[in-house]
């Protein structure tokens, strides 16, 4: 994937462009995210918040309550309402991206489906992809370029 992929929300106040690639992309199925979103699951790109070029209007962060308990804010425009990524467990140096909010969200496509315990029974996963009942140790699963860069972040 080349860097500078953009996106926005649905009236076009909000314009955003990826720096860089994502570090690691989630097909979330928890219950949270589905409430959240208003569909089976959300599928978020996890990006440093420093490689996300905020393009137009910036948006807003709303704080929900999760199942977990840990913080959780989403970040939504404040003219449609449209959210375009969310900070959890109150670190704000990592965005979840909402890969639906990009021009072409084909370009980015699941590297795993975590909480598939409350995926919905309707849904059929792809044959051979990487699911978890909950979620995973990253150390096993992502590149380790990502890796590097997570380490990065956590020493910010």
């Amino acid at each position: 994937m080349a860097e500078g992929i953009e996106g926005g929300c649905a009236c076009g106040a909000v314009r955003y462009r990826l720096t860089s690639a994502p570090m690691f992309v989630h097909c979330c199925h928890c219950r949270d995210c589905q409430r959240q979103t208003g569909s089976a699951f959300v599928i978020n790109a996890l990006i440093e918040t420093d490689r996300i070029a905020v393009l137009g209007a910036a948006p807003e962060p709303v704080t929900v309550p999760t199942d977990s308990g840990r913080p959780h804010r989403i970040f939504r425009c404040t003219g449609c309402g449209v959210a375009l990524w969310s900070e959890y467990g109150g670190r704000n140096e990592l965005r979840f991206v909402r890969v639906g909010t990009l021009d072409e969200p084909s370009l980015l496509s699941p590297d795993v489906h975590i909480y598939v315990r409350s995926k919905l029974p309707w849904v059929r996963l792809p044959d051979g992809v990487v699911a978890f009942e909950a979620y995973y140790d990253s150390r096993k699963l992502w590149p380790e370029a990502s890796l590097a860069r997570a380490v990065a972040i956590r020493g910010r």
